[in-house]
């Protein structure tokens, strides 16, 4: 099993108000001039995970919500600090499912 790490907030909040996709087009190259592995996706339908784990965390949130998942809690932990007013958990998985696809 793997230990996810997720930044979860409001889908206006995460990609309207904060630059969250300019920081994560920046982390991607910073990751590709490194040769490093991809390590994060950033999600904007929850309806396609089909993790248990992550319906208790729909409560906390104004929907519809988005979140950027990654294996790297180093990672998580740098966009909480960029962003502040996220929602940060983790949960275990085997592979991640979007719809048919395996991350």
């Amino acid at each position: 099993m793997t230990t996810y790490y997720i930044a979860m907030a409001s889908t206006k909040f995460l990609l309207e108000q904060e630059p969250i996709e300019e920081m994560l087009r920046e982390r991607k190259r910073y990751y590709q001039e490194n040769n490093l592995p991809i390590d994060f996706w950033l999600i904007r339908d929850l309806s396609s995970i089909s993790e248990p784990e992550l319906n208790k965390l729909e409560t906390y949130l104004v929907k519809p919500m988005s979140m950027i998942v990654s294996s790297n809690k180093r990672f998580i932990d740098w966009i909480k600090l960029r962003v502040n007013y996220v929602l940060v958990d983790s949960f275990n998985s085997k592979r991640l499912h979007f719809d048919d696809n395996k991350v």
